[in-house]
């Protein structure tokens, strides 16, 4: 992924993580094709006030100028600006302030009219360090370069995270201990009176902590307990502690007993259907730590404060680190009703008497529609976050599918319900065409709703539909990754012919519609 910046200072050095171009100071003139695009102009820095003001308004037409050049499926990334340095004698002088406020009410602006900006806020980076650190004046002097080279670094790595929260490329567990994590005290032994949990200092760190917990999960973020306890005894505590903010319902899935953690956290991936990647296990106790980072490398296990008045510090990290989001959709919002739905769905199947029995009895529904500017944030999301049923694994972001769809590729998406409730959008297919051919650029199922031969029902509905509008030939691939073995036969199974397998396992396909028909065997209804 190659990136054009535009900057009006030094700034090469921030982005020693991404592979970069860079503008000439305020030079618009000249816009190569690259990948994405970052703006960041940063506050001039001049003895007069109005002078300075007139600058960044200018800095704001020449945003728009670029935008109208740059095409039309190109990511740009803003910085928002902060004032780096001013000396105000005249204290009642807001030139500059209100200056800088304009320029940023201008950018918020822009991304509401245009999809391909995404606007990323500096002062969340400046105001980390003092004021005093983020100038260094010899480097100002020698380079023009404003910002404090010793930032360069922890710069890189905030960018990073937050070009990733834009990437939709988020952890998708918080896997619990309760213990002296999410309440002082050992449970237990102190009983449900003797731990600390609201009232005075320690308690109430670990109220807040809870609290923001909560609003975690209701980002989208699933909480899950793992815990050596008597689950007796915590869920007295859930229904009788007054300030217990997470209660049983806030957790997708509870491992409370006294099997090891790892074992614990394996048998949570595979009840949630997410790999372990996608995990992420604090707990207070090294000893349960440093096995889970052991026996288990690929979850993350970040170190626990020592002192309960650590853990707001400690959260703000692990949130930002590990789950940013840019924008939340509907999915994320209902993430955890959605997988406890799942579990009721995964009881049901141990009650009937075959597949077939349980199909018919979830009463499934399916809707399929082409993405618009209202779902295609979310198919964006699915093309980044999905790895298991993914026959390709291509990642988009919402500009790149905004203008494949200018250039007639087709993205259809999966929205699911059942008896039990709404999966929300959780498949996606998308087909590029040409005359009376059509290719499969992408086919992925969200997780959560595997093992009911949905995939097959949608590959179906794709088919039958390109087959009414004339298409005669459809092509497809399978593209192997660490993660989507379970996909490797998919397209045989559903009726497509092998053409030919790569070196690298690389699979291509091909089906003629021609007195094909569609599989009316499973109990699906489309709406």
């Amino acid at each position: 992924m190659e990136y054009y910046v535009f900057r009006n200072m030094t700034v090469e050095r921030f982005f020693g993580n991404l592979a970069a171009r860079f503008s000439g100071y305020g030079e618009i003139t000249n816009i190569p094709e690259c990948d994405r695009y970052i703006w960041w102009y940063m506050a001039p820095i001049g003895p007069r006030p109005a002078d300075t003001a007139a600058e960044i308004d200018s800095y704001a037409t020449s945003l728009r100028l670029v935008l109208g050049r740059i095409g039309s499926g190109k990511m740009v990334l803003a910085l928002t600006m902060e004032e780096l340095f001013g000396i105000r004698t005249v204290t009642s002088d807001a030139t500059l302030s209100r200056a800088v406020e304009r320029y940023n009410r201008t950018l918020r602006d822009l991304e509401a009219q245009d999809s391909r900006l995404k606007i990323i806020d500096f002062r969340d980076f400046i105001r980390r360090f003092p004021a005093g650190e983020s100038i260094d004046w010899k480097y100002y002097f020698l380079s023009q370069m404003a910002l404090n080279p010793r930032l360069a670094k922890p710069f890189a790595d905030w960018l990073d995270n937050r070009i990733r929260a834009v990437e939709l490329k988020r952890k998708k567990c918080l896997v619990l201990d309760l213990d002296n994590t999410l309440w002082g005290g050992i449970l237990g032994e102190d009983g449900i009176a003797g731990i600390a949990l609201g009232g005075d200092y320690p308690g109430k760190a670990y109220l807040l902590f809870q609290k923001y917990l909560k609003e975690l999960s209701r980002q989208g973020v699933m909480l899950a307990a793992c815990s050596k306890n008597n689950l007796a005894d915590v869920r007295e505590m859930w229904h009788t502690h007054p300030d217990a903010v997470l209660k049983e319902e806030d957790f997708v899935a509870l491992k409370i007993n006294w099997d090891d953690k790892a074992t614990n956290i394996r048998e949570l991936a595979r009840e949630l259907n997410i790999g372990l990647d996608s995990m992420v296990f604090v707990d207070d106790n090294p000893a349960e730590r440093s096995l889970v980072g052991t026996a288990l490398p690929e979850v993350c296990v970040p170190e626990f404060p020592e002192h309960p008045y650590m853990l707001p510090a400690f959260l703000k990290e692990l949130a930002e680190n590990h789950f940013p989001v840019y924008s939340l959709t509907g999915e994320d919002l209902a993430k955890t009703a959605q997988y406890k739905a799942n579990m009721l769905r995964d009881e049901l199947k141990n009650e009937c008497l075959d597949m077939g029995d349980y199909l018919r009895s979830l009463e499934i529904r399916l809707k399929v529609r082409e993405a618009d500017d209202i779902t295609i944030p979310r198919a964006a999301q699915m093309t980044q976050k999905t790895n298991q049923f993914n026959l390709t694994t291509r990642r988009y972001t919402d500009a790149d599918l905004r203008a494949m769809q200018t250039r007639g590729t087709r993205i259809f998406t999966l929205s699911v319900r059942d008896k039990f409730g709404d999966s929300g959008i959780s498949g996606l297919c998308i087909v590029t065409r040409q005359a009376t051919e059509a290719h499969i650029d992408t086919f992925l199922l969200s997780c959560r709703i595997l093992g009911k031969r949905i995939e097959y029902a949608l590959l179906d509905h794709i088919v039958g539909g390109l087959k009414e509008e004339g298409i005669e030939t459809i092509t497809a691939e399978y593209i192997p990754t660490a993660k989507n073995s379970q996909t490797v036969n998919f397209y045989e199974q559903g009726g497509f012919s092998l053409l030919d397998t790569a070196d690298d396992g690389t699979k291509r396909y091909m089906l003629r519609t021609a007195g094909r028909t569609e599989n009316s065997s499973d109990p699906y209804q489309f709406e």
